[in-house]
Formats: structure tokens, C-alpha cells, sequence
């Protein structure tokens, strides 16, 4: 396929833009129709909502809200009544606002007056709800109610609708993220050409995610924070896996192969991975299905959806661009080099090569210290508190939270989140008089009843995010309710938020196996091993156990919020968990993949437990850190994108991914597999025998096997020494073919002599390793003659093959 898509590249680059451009028409053409839909089934809320329904169906569109406060006098006053009014007056003319409650329109206003008469609102409803309010009537609506402030009268709004209008303007966040991208991927190749590669991926890939789930969501219910993290996670793993091919690419050709084989090499190699690695995050974000969350059913197919076309745009888009690109995909001082040099000699050097060789000498210490710094990162979690965040948590400096702050100020913190408790039957006097005489609650006010259903409104003394305000919600269920023996449900938004926290840490453990038991068994498929995906469940529950720390540090703790930017501390979203191990399971898995994958490509090849996990780090862990930086930097951006939920998810998951990559892929897995030798690849035969095969390496192909032939067969011989030119006795050297193939395994002798056979001429692999030095690896040619080849050996050198 990669072979097809280099050589029709035309045709490949064309039915790619064609698919972009007639997605984004048809998406353009049909709108977008994202609902949030929280069906909390079996819980108090829920049914307090389903009465509530059948007594007001008329209450629709978003009702938000008008704060003013005088410094001095109170809003009586004819002098502010005569600014504020006809304000007022003017927004409810306004086409797609459905009306305006003011204070000043008799008694019934009266209650929206403060006691001290310095601060008082009006609720605007609009028409339709926040998401579909046009954003230029939104901003009327501000400009009209700002515009009536003076000195000593301050004027500010509040509500979903109104939040819209303050976020900052749509892809600034997604802009930045490419932008860094864009940096790390030109410091790491040099290469104009080669850092578009994987960004232009990304935006192939992330773009027609993002236009085919906006057309879904007319045909099913897809929040409208799901675009968002489709496009956080798509552009994250776009450029990471054109990353991984575009590096192999690069390799092949700097060892002085053909620009198209060295892409089919590539394709034909990191292109399963990612295929592999893909998989594992597309599985990893169905976990979030097993919770029976509706709400999350749009993120998994929003998310999931980017995610496939990202994987399609590398392993089909990707070949057909590097045909345009030829031999232009490396820099100009490497194309200089290349031809003045030739071919790079195929070994690992710098500091990873360096990493590895300490990693191997000292494991226990580095295994220690990096289990360490993961332990103390995730000391936070233990009081993690799941919630709702909102507009209390916004910015100092928005007019959302200055609302917010005002009605707090004048009516009572619960004011922001009063719970309705919807009564069906029993004494509603009763029940309100022992609402009332319960603490923790500041007002009650019974509406008129409709339908044989009353509404009881109840503001409690403290915050919506407060735990005292959740102990409140279960006495009224537990005890008040019961009490009066009325038929009752606590509802409200505060009330949704509180069920469906519970509902998620419910659900969280069995979310947990069955993402971690999906990956386990796709691992152990894929790597032939029991420990390898025990290592691999292992090291994803300690980097989210450390992420989670960062995160509850952060925005639970309100360490280093000012700096950032991103208002007051507050409980974790509740559906934050869950979203966020999934695409942090999928996101580990990656690179344990990719990681993995190198290692047990070696271990096929030399059965040499130590030099296959040396190898495999030395040569993967530049492009996964390169990677993970990526990643960092298009998570982070998204603090910028003004919504709070998505600064969490960005925060969350850039620490998840830095932790994972820099510490446990780089340290403490290698480290581990250390200890561990030759067990990491252990799988009982019963076992092997049942288990499918799934390779994420490529079969060895038929050509490259040699044949024995008549008269055919040859030898290799020479000998074994150290840096000083005395012989290494015992060495065990290995003759491979290019597939991995052993074909003859000897031990040197006293004097460092060797001789492995050959059975006809071609291009084979012979390592050498010896317990006390590096290994060494080098490709031979070998003709009808016998080819005379010495190896030198060196103590701690890594010397590592493709």
C-alpha cells in the first residue's frame, strides 16, 4: 500500500484534498447541532427533572443574568433607574431575546433587590439555548447593559451565552499548539520540508474528524466539548505519528537507501506501529462506553473518528507527499554530507546512546529514583474531589465572574446554584417549613403549583462547589424529605452536578479494568508476552495516579493558578477522569509501543534481553521525547482556549504525557525490564499456541531469506578483541538473515578466533556479545568467497543496528 500510495501520489494528494474540501462544504452547508446531554438514569435528580419537564414544558432557551451595584445610594435610585432601564428595554426588543425580568417591575421584582439595596439583577432569556444564540446579539446584549454604567454604578453580565462572547477567538488555541509544534519539529529535523510533514498531517487528519463529527451531530447527541478535545487529541497524535514515520524515513536514506524504499521501509515498519498504536487509542476512548454516560457517547465518537483519520492521513497521505519530496526531506547540510560522505554508519550515538549504557549499569538506582518522583507527584490525588466547575471559576478579570462574585455578594454564595426540590405529593407546607429550619439553607420559596407538581426553591448559605452544599443535598433526600413523608426529588443544576460525580466515581474502577485489560490483552498478542503488558498496566495506573496529582494540585489546590491564567481553584470536572485516562491509556500505549516494538524487534533477532532493551531505548527514546514535547505544547495551548473544562483536560494530559514519556518510558520501563532479563518475554506454550498473531513488526519477506544452494554456501571468520587488541575468549557471535533469521550462533576461542557459515551469498546480520562488553551488530556482504570479517569490542559501548 505505501508502495502504491508513493508512486500515485498525485492521485492520493488529490481524493485527500477533495475529501477535506467536500466535508468541509457539507459541514458548512448543515450547521452544527451539538447537544450536552447528561441522562443520569436512577438518580434523584433525573427524576426531579422528568417532573419538572411534564409541569413547565415550556421552559426553553438560556436564561442568563444582569448584575449592576452602586457605590453609593441604592439602585432605587430614580438616577440609576434611569440609565439601567431603558438598557433593559432595549435588549428585550431585541430580535431572539424572548424577555427581560427587571427589578423595578413591581413586587415580584422586589426579591431581586439585595437586602441593602446596593446590588440587583434582571434575568434575560433568549430564545434559543446559549450554543445557538447568535454571538453578534450576545455581544449587543453586553454592549447595551455596559453601556450604562457611570462612576460609582458598575454594570456586569453572567449566563452560558454571555461566557461566549469573552473566550478568545476560535483556533487561536489550536494556532499556538502548531505553532510550537512547528518549533520542536524544525530544532529536530532541520528541515523546512520535513516539519510541514507532520503538520500538515495533523490539520489532513484533525480537519476531516472534526467536519465528519460535526455532521453526526444531527443524526446523534454530541456535546460541544467534544470538537474540542478532537481536536486536542488529533492534533496531538497526527504529528506524533508522521513523526515516527518521517524519522524512520529520514534514517533509511541517511544510511544511503532509495527515497521509495526507504518510505515502504518506513511505512512497512513505523507504519504498523502507529496503525498498532492507533488502535489501542481508539479502543482506549470505547472504555469511556462501559459507564453508560451518555454525555460521553458524542466525545468517544468525535474523538475516536480523529483519531482513525489521523492514522489513515500518515500511513497513506504521508508516503504519497514524501514521493513529492524525495531526498528534499532532509536538510541541505545532510544532502551535502550524504553525497560528499555517503551513507551514516548504522549506529546509535549522543546522549541517548549515552542514557541507555547508564540505564543498563545501574537500574535498581534509577528504577528508585524515578518511582520516587512519581509517589511524591501523586501524594495530591488522595484528596482528589470530583465536581462542576463554573463561572465562579473563571478569571478575575471576565465580566462573567465579576457577576458571579456580585450575586454572592449580594444574595448569598448558594445564591449561583439553588437547588429545586420538586414535590409530587404530601403536605408542601410541611416540607417547606422543614426545608427551612434545616441548616445550610439560606431561603426557601415555594412556586405555584402546576400539574399536581410544586417547585421548592432552595438557596443554600454556601457555594455550589461546596462540600457543605453536597452534605445539604443528601439530609434533604435522606432525612428532610423523608421526614415530612412528602414524595420528593432534589434537582437543580447543583443537584445534576453532585449525581453525576457520584455516578462517574461509581463507574471509575470498572472503566479502569476495561481499558486496562483491553491493552493488556492487545499487548500480549502483539509482543508474544505475559510481563510486557503487566508492566505496561502497571506504569499507566503511575502516570495517572501522578497526573491526577498535578491536576488536583493545580485547580483543586490552586497552586500556581494566577500564573496561568486560569481563575479560582474549584472540585475536578467530574467527567475530567474518565476522558482523561482514556486518552491518557491510548496516548502511554503509543509509546510503549513504539518503544516495545524496537526492543522486541532485537530480541527476535539476537535473543539478547540486555542489548535488545539498550537498543530499543537508544534508538526510540529521541523521537518519543521529540514527540511528547509536541504534545506538551499542543496540550498546553489549549489553557488559551477559554474554556475551562478543555484548560483542565490540557493541563492534565501535558503533565500526563510529559511524566509518562520523560520519566517512565525513558527510565523506569527500561530500567524495570533490566531486573527483569529474559522474563519480560516469557508467554506459556499452551498459551502461544492460542493467541492469534498480531505483528507489529513486518514479516520477513521471502526474497531476503537465503536459500542453500549447491556449492553455494561459504563462511565468515575473523576475530574478537577488546580496545587494546587482546582476544575476548567466549563471545557469542550470531549470523542473521535481513529478516532475523539465526542461521549459526558460535563461541570465540581462547585466542578470539571465529568461523560462522553461510549458506549462500547475500547481505546478513552478525552481532557479537560478550558478558563484560557492549555488543556490536554489523550488516556483512558475503560472496562465494569466504569473507574475512574482525569485530572489537568495547566495555559499555552501545552500538545499535536498525
Amino acid at each position: 500500500m505505501a508502495r502504491w500510495c508513493y508512486r500515485h501520489r498525485l492521485v492520493v494528494l488529490l481524493l485527500w484534498v477533495g475529501a477535506l474540501l467536500g466535508l468541509g462544504a457539507a459541514a458548512s452547508t448543515a450547521g452544527t447541532d451539538y447537544a450536552n446531554v447528561f441522562s443520569l438514569p436512577n438518580t434523584d435528580s433525573k427524576r426531579a427533572y422528568d417532573q419538572m419537564e411534564k409541569a413547565f414544558p415550556e421552559r426553553a432557551g438560556d436564561t442568563d443574568t444582569v448584575v449592576w451595584k452602586v457605590d453609593t445610594g441604592t439602585v432605587r435610585d430614580q438616577s440609576v433607574q434611569s440609565r439601567i432601564q431603558p438598557a433593559l428595554e432595549k435588549i428585550g426588543k431585541m430580535a431572539g431575546v424572548g424577555g427581560v425580568t427587571s427589578p423595578y417591575a413591581g413586587d415580584r421584582g422586589a426579591a431581586q433587590i439585595s437586602a441593602n439595596g446596593k446590588i440587583a439583577y434582571a434575568q434575560i432569556t433568549f430564545a434559543e439555548q446559549a450554543n445557538a444564540v447568535p454571538k453578534q446579539l450576545v455581544q449587543d446584549v453586553v454592549d447595551t447593559a455596559q453601556g450604562a454604567e457611570r462612576g460609582g454604578l458598575h454594570v456586569e453580565l453572567g449566563g452560558q451565552a454571555i461566557q461566549r462572547v469573552q473566550e478568545p477567538p476560535t483556533g487561536l488555541a489550536e494556532m499556538i499548539g502548531i505553532l510550537a509544534a512547528a518549533i520542536v519539529l524544525f530544532l529536530a529535523f532541520g528541515s523546512l520540508f520535513a516539519m510541514l510533514l507532520p503538520i500538515g498531517i495533523a490539520i489532513f487528519g484533525v480537519g476531516t474528524g472534526l467536519f465528519s463529527t460535526q455532521l453526526l451531530s444531527h443524526v446523534t447527541s454530541v456535546p460541544d466539548l467534544a470538537p474540542l478535545l478532537a481536536t486536542l487529541i488529533g492534533l496531538g497524535v497526527g504529528i506524533d505519528y508522521a513523526l515516527f514515520i518521517v524519522t524512520r524515513h529520514r534514517r533509511g536514506i541517511l544510511r544511503g537507501m532509495d527515497p521509495e524504499e526507504s518510505a515502504v521501509t518506513a511505512l512497512n515498519t513505523s507504519g504498523r506501529a502507529v496503525l498498532f498504536a492507533g488502535g489501542t487509542v481508539c479502543i482506549a476512548l470505547a472504555g469511556m462506553l462501559v459507564t453508560n454516560l451518555r454525555f460521553l457517547d458524542g466525545v468517544v465518537i468525535g474523538t475516536s473518528l480523529t483519531v482513525v483519520f489521523s492514522v489513515l492521513a500518515a500511513v497513506t497521505l504521508l508516503p504519497a507527499l514524501l514521493g513529492f519530496l524525495g531526498p528534499r526531506v532532509l536538510s541541505r547540510r545532510q544532502r551535502r554530507k550524504l553525497a560528499a560522505d555517503g551513507p551514516e554508519p548504522e549506529r546509535a550515538s549522543g546522549f541517548a546512546a549515552r542514557w541507555s549504557a547508564s540505564v543498563q549499569k545501574r537500574p535498581r538506582s534509577i528504577a528508585a529514583m524515578a518511582l520516587v518522583v512519581m509517589a511524591i507527584l501523586a501524594i495530591p490525588v488522595l484528596s482528589l474531589r470530583l465536581g462542576a466547575t463554573d463561572q465562579g471559576n473563571d478569571d478575575a478579570s471576565t465580566t462573567t465572574r465579576k457577576a458571579y462574585d456580585l450575586l454572592a455578594e449580594g444574595f448569598g454564595p448558594g445564591f449561583n446554584g439553588p437547588l429545586q426540590v420538586v414535590s409530587t405529593s404530601g403536605d408542601t407546607n410541611k416540607l417547606v417549613q422543614g426545608i427551612r429550619s434545616t441548616a445550610g439553607v439560606a431561603q426557601v420559596a415555594a412556586l405555584p403549583p402546576a400539574q399536581g407538581v410544586t417547585v421548592i426553591q432552595v438557596v443554600p448559605t454556601t457555594s455550589p462547589q461546596s462540600e457543605k452544599t453536597d452534605q445539604l443535598i443528601d439530609t434533604l433526600r435522606d432525612k428532610v424529605i423523608p421526614d415530612a413523608g412528602a414524595q420528593a426529588h432534589v434537582g437543580g443544576v447543583t443537584a445534576i452536578s453532585k449525581d453525576f460525580s457520584t455516578v462517574t466515581g461509581d463507574r471509575l474502577p470498572l472503566f479502569i479494568a476495561t481499558i486496562i485489560g483491553l491493552g493488556f490483552l492487545l499487548l500480549m498478542i502483539a509482543f508474544r508476552s505475559l510481563v510486557v503488558p503487566l508492566t505496561a498496566a502497571l506504569m499507566n495506573l503511575i502516570a495517572a495516579a501522578a497526573s491526577f496529582g498535578v491536576l488536583v494540585a493545580i485547580f483543586q489546590w490552586g497552586w500556581g493558578l494566577s500564573l496561568l491564567g486560569l481563575g479560582k481553584e474549584g472540585p475536578i470536572n467530574a467527567f475530567l477522569p474518565v476522558i482523561m485516562l482514556s486518552l491518557l491509556f491510548g496516548l502511554s500505549m503509543d509509546y510503549q509501543v513504539f518503544l516495545v516494538s524496537r526492543m522486541h524487534e532485537e530480541w527476535v533477532h539476537t535473543k539478547d534481553n540486555a542489548r535488545a532493551v539498550r537498543v530499543g531505548l537508544a534508538e526510540t527514546s529521541r523521537v518519543i521525547n521529540s514527540a511528547a514535547l509536541i504534545m506538551v505544547c499542543v496540550f498546553l495551548a489549549f489553557v488559551l482556549s477559554g474554556d475551562s473544562g478543555a484548560a483542565m483536560a490540557g493541563v492534565g494530559l501535558a503533565a500526563a504525557v510529559a511524566l509518562d514519556a520523560f520519566i517512565l518510558r525513558t527510565a523506569l520501563v527500561p530500567a524495570a525490564m533490566h531486573l527483569l532479563g529474559k522474563s519480560n518475554w516469557w508467554l506459556p506454550a499452551g498459551l502461544e499456541k492460542r493467541l492469534p498473531h498480531l505483528a507489529v513488526e513486518p514479516a520477513e519477506e521471502a526474497e531476503s531469506l537465503p536459500r542453500a544452494s549447491a556449492g553455494g554456501s561459504s563462511v565468515v571468520h575473523g576475530f574478537v578483541r577488546d580496545a587494546e587488541g587482546a582476544p575476548v575468549d567466549g563471545a557469542v557471535l550470531t549470523l542473521l538473515s535481513k529478516g532475523g533469521r539465526q542461521l549459526d550462533r558460535v563461541t570465540s576461542l581462547a585466542d578470539g578466533s571465529y568461523i560462522v557459515s553461510v549458506p549462500t551469498p547475500g547481505t546478513y546480520l552478525l552481532s557479537a556479545t560478550a558478558s563484560s562488553y557492549g555488543a556490536r551488530a554489523r550488516h556483512v556482504i558475503v560472496t562465494d568467497e569466504p569473507l574475512v570479517h574482525d569485530l572489537e569490542l568495547t566495555e559499555g559501548e552501545v552500538d545499535a543496528v536498525n
